[in-house]
């Protein structure tokens, strides 16, 4: 028996008129259209046997209109005089169509499918979906998700009682976006999903932790690494979750724009003679490897150690040359042009702050330093050591921020390099979670030179991504100033309470033209709930997000309450900070 088997004074209305994807139906009973609700499922039978259309309501529309009774109808007249004017209603429901739900689908009974080979014939019966048959068909939907890798993100707000699963492999292929203003829970959502992630045997995600919000998700498939700070230098290393990322693993153009001022009039030159000289270094660690192989195929974008302090000695070298001229010597082509370059460099080199790059010690410059790092980034869970830690969540919250977009997308740019280069059948997929992604790969009419970089990486991983097993997670609070192209990549959305009206724009743009009207909710969601669109989804829905077991550390603080209590935090609360702060170590 099928599911949807209504008997015909069930039905709500008849179809009216039908466009490619969406129906008008037209309701008779008052009392039923009062029943209905936007955003609520329907079910219309379809031309085809055993088969029915699933639709979402749109709108709801009653309208009344005078008719004058004409004397030739004085059966429709009655009693009333003739000619008299008549109220006339006209009572519309539009329904977007989503989707279709089949008897009987390769050996399966009960199956939604997301297509529509057919639409409804006018004057097609509608039917609306509540009690026993919605909990019936939002477990016929679960079913159809867990024939694919189950994703559980919590239940579905139209039944409480089904689970609201994704399709795992379309979530993280198609790439992914979850927004929502501060406080509606985006961290509760990636939590969540994180933690689903983390408890799959070859499991492989890296974590941009901008807050170090993260810290409290434990358990064997985590990993917890932080960029280091000025606390950090000395001994520590991997081993320790400390993590170094040595200058000599970014690229020419993200060196240049950290070490090179673009407002100087000496800048193209200073960008040349950086490039030279950096060549120069490395060939040398190459020559002193007895590598004689890999000069010829290096460019200055290899990731190959070089001394920077041979880079400091070649641009002092040039800076103060004496050349033979016709009769005395004179002055260099870069004689005193590099003065501005050399401070910066030595002021970079110096600066605790950067210690993660250029105070990482002589391990940092093994030839083998980068294979080891690579591997406890890019390797599945089943390929580390213990098999833990499939899911790295890396705390940036210590790097400063004029720099945080070269170096999250110093990272980004390592693990598709690594993807890149790896054997197509070798390849083990990896998703880059990217939190507060306004803040390092911006809408571009924000850009500096280091977000530009950034955006270029990201944006290429966005496109090319799925050939190489490398899935994004886009995480913001403010959509409307992230990068819109990297957006438009992301074929998943998980949309939280946007309060703000640019943000809101941004995501019905994302939005399928049958559901622009879902994006009106998303100023009303509650805390935790959320809009879930897209080719992980197989029913567009509203969800409320399942409570992670670890929460994470991005509650709000209970102001009211705070100031309500009786007992301080200490009189040494405010020393500590100050400490702390000069210290630029923060105390646990």
């Amino acid at each position: 028996m099928s599911l949807f088997d209504y008997p015909d004074q069930d039905a709500l209305g008849s179809v009216l008129s039908v466009d490619t994807g969406m129906v008008v139906v037209r309701v008779a009973d008052i009392e039923r259209l009062r029943q209905l609700q936007v955003n609520r499922l329907v079910v219309l039978r379809s031309s085809r046997a055993g088969q029915h259309l699933v639709g979402i309501i749109q709108k709801i529309t009653r309208s009344i209109s005078e008719r004058r009774i004409a004397a030739i109808e004085p059966d429709d007249a009655d009693d009333q005089e003739i000619g008299a004017d008549q109220p006339s209603e006209i009572n519309l429901v539009r329904i977007a169509l989503i989707g279709t739900f089949v008897d009987r689908h390769r050996g399966a009974t009960n199956v939604f499918l997301r297509t529509l080979e057919t639409v409804p014939e006018i004057d097609a019966d509608c039917f609306s979906v509540e009690n026993e048959k919605l909990t019936g068909f939002m477990q016929a939907v679960a079913r159809i998700a867990k024939d694919g890798q189950r994703l559980l993100l919590g239940k579905y707000t139209l039944d409480e009682k089904a689970d609201a699963y994704l399709n795992g492999n379309k979530f993280f292929q198609r790439h992914a976006a979850i927004v929502g203003s501060t406080g509606s829970g985006k961290s509760w959502a990636t939590a969540t999903l994180l933690e689903q992630a983390a408890d799959l045997p070859n499991s492989n995600a890296i974590v941009f932790d901008i807050h170090g919000e993260y810290g409290p998700l434990q358990g064997p498939g985590f990993r917890h690494l932080r960029v280091a700070g000025p606390g950090d230098l000395g001994d520590t290393s991997l081993a320790d979750g400390v993590l170094f990322l040595p200058y000599w693993l970014l690229g020419y153009e993200a060196l240049v724009s950290m070490l090179v001022d673009r407002s100087d009039q000496n800048a193209p030159n200073q960008a040349m003679v950086v490039q030279r000289a950096i060549v120069k270094a490395k060939q040398a660690y190459i020559s002193g490897l007895g590598r004689a192989d890999l000069l010829d195929n290096f460019t200055i974008d290899s990731p190959i150690p070089f001394d920077i302090d041979a880079v400091l000695g070649e641009l002092e070298r040039l800076n103060t040359e004496m050349v033979p001229g016709a009769k005395t010597e004179k002055q260099g082509d870069f004689h005193g042009k590099l003065s501005r370059l050399i401070a910066r460099l030595e002021s970079k080199r110096s600066d605790r702050r950067l210690g993660f790059m250029f105070q990482g010690g002589s391990d940092t410059m093994r030839f083998e330093w980068l294979q080891e790092m690579a591997a406890a980034l890019v390797a599945g869970r089943a390929d580390l050591p213990g098999q833990t830690g499939g899911v790295k969540i890396i705390d940036f919250s210590e790097v400063p921020s004029d720099i945080l977009p070269l170096i999250i997308s110093l990272v980004a740019r390592l693990t598709f390099s690594i993807q890149q280069w790896m054997l197509a059948d070798r390849r083990h997929p990896v998703a880059l979670f990217c939190d507060e992604a306004h803040l390092y790969i911006p809408d571009r009419a924000q850009t500096d030179a280091a977000s530009e970089i950034a955006i270029q990486i990201f944006e290429r991983i966005a496109k090319e991504g799925r050939k190489y097993g490398v899935g994004l997670v886009v995480i913001s609070q403010r959509p409307s100033e992230v990068n819109r192209t990297i957006l438009s990549q992301c074929n998943n959305l998980v949309a939280m309470r946007l309060t703000n009206g640019d943000d809101q724009g941004v995501i019905k743009r994302l939005l399928p033209d049958s559901l622009g009207g879902f994006g009106d909710l998303l100023p009303v969601l509650d805390t935790g709930e959320a809009l879930v669109v897209g080719d992980a989804s197989l029913l567009p829905s509203r969800i409320r997000i399942a409570e992670p077991t670890n929460r994470p550390a991005s509650g709000t603080i209970e102001f009211w309450d705070r100031w309500g209590a009786v007992e301080g935090g200490g009189s040494n609360v405010v020393q500590e900070a100050v400490d702390g702060w000069r210290n630029q170590t923060l105390r646990v």
